[in-house]
């Protein structure tokens, strides 16, 4: 109850980018082909791109691991999840994310009483997102092939000693496979995510008073649902080869978004990925996403896509993934010339 009342005296906003950390996306496979699962998840992450995806398990204990580095390496994405296979009809997954940036000088102590500069003063701490999911998946009596799933969310976030929050929410997914074609639905925060921030006010009154800031006060974020369609179709090139197309549409509720179709009411994000395969052991992949309008210095405007592209190999249960994301080269935009990439490694392992 006491809980309750300090959430509902609190500030409540529903901003933009809510919980953003949770779409940026796991697994080198769905990174590679520019973020697109809906419909064509099959393994452990599927706990994360949708749960309905479970079903799919080949093998009854699977393990997927995860790692990437984002802008230069300042930030650190990290993933882990377990699934099996419960019955013929259901199964069950549970996964876990970490994004953070460590090692963040805090100098708030550097200059003693006296004026004089101490090093030694410097302390560092972390700025982390955290995020555990439980999911379940059932096949549905009603119609066949199609497979249910949803996932509880538990949201952890922390600024050092300055503030935390916690979070809670569910997803709901369905995917159907028909002859080469698999249709896929993600549903993110059907429930509003709700994620209620504490602040250590008695850590920050100082250095607030100094820039004659506000101090902050306890609040509430709500994070909006959002609604993901996917479409796959596979090819057998011959005895060896085939490949995957496979397509994601975003729908936002949140405002106007900086993508390709936008409104005041919904915004609409498609991305587009592909796979070949050899034997299906050896994996190539690609993908487009992020399609975003950006302002040149000249004062133009330039229209843009992030490039994916990834690799694979599969044998015996044995998973090994990498990806590399924002490699569009040369930016009219940026300070440098070069562009930067993101390196995603992956491992997974399945076994009976």
């Amino acid at each position: 109850m006491l809980a309750f009342g300090a959430a509902a005296t609190a500030q409540v906003s529903t901003p933009k980018y809510s919980n953003e950390f949770l779409n940026i996306g796991v697994g080198a496979r769905a990174l590679g082909m520019g973020n697109v699962q809906a419909a064509i998840a099959d393994d452990a992450t599927a706990g994360y791109w949708n749960p309905a995806g479970l079903l799919n398990l080949q093998y009854k204990y699977n393990i997927a691991l995860m790692h990437s580095e984002l802008f230069a390496g300042i930030a650190k994405n990290d993933y882990g999840s377990f699934a099996m296979p419960l019955d013929d009809k259901s199964a069950l997954g549970v996964s876990v994310i970490r994004l953070g940036v460590d090692d963040i000088a805090d100098t708030r102590r550097l200059q003693n009483e006296y004026g004089y500069i101490q090093y030694d003063s410097i302390r560092f701490f972390s700025v982390a997102d955290y995020a555990m999911l439980v999911s379940y998946a059932r096949r549905s009596n009603l119609i066949e092939g199609l497979q249910l799933g949803a996932s509880a969310k538990l949201i952890y976030r922390n600024v050092g000693e300055f503030a935390n929050a916690y979070g809670f929410g569910i997803d709901a997914g369905a995917q159907l496979k028909r002859g080469s074609w698999q249709f896929g639905v993600m549903a993110k925060d059907i429930t509003t995510t709700f994620t209620a921030w504490t602040h250590n006010v008695e850590a920050l009154e100082q250095a607030y008073q100094q820039t004659g800031n506000d101090l902050p006060e306890s609040s509430a974020e709500l994070t909006l649902p959002r609604l993901v369609l996917g479409a796959g179709k596979s090819f057998q090139i011959n005895d060896k080869f085939s490949a995957l197309i496979a397509t994601d549409i975003d729908f936002t509720f949140d405002g106007k978004r900086n993508v390709l179709l936008k409104s005041d009411v919904v915004s609409v994000d498609p991305h587009v990925g592909v796979e070949l395969a050899y034997a299906n052991t050896v994996f190539v992949r690609g993908g487009l996403n992020n399609y975003q309008e950006t302002k040149n210095f000249d004062g133009g405007m330039a229209k843009r896509m992030q490039p994916n592209f990834g690799v694979g190999f599969r044998t015996n249960g044995l998973n090994l993934d990498l990806a590399l994301s924002r490699i569009n080269g040369k930016e009219a935009n940026a300070i440098s010339s070069g562009g930067i990439s993101s390196v995603i490694i992956s491992f997974g392992y399945a076994f009976n």
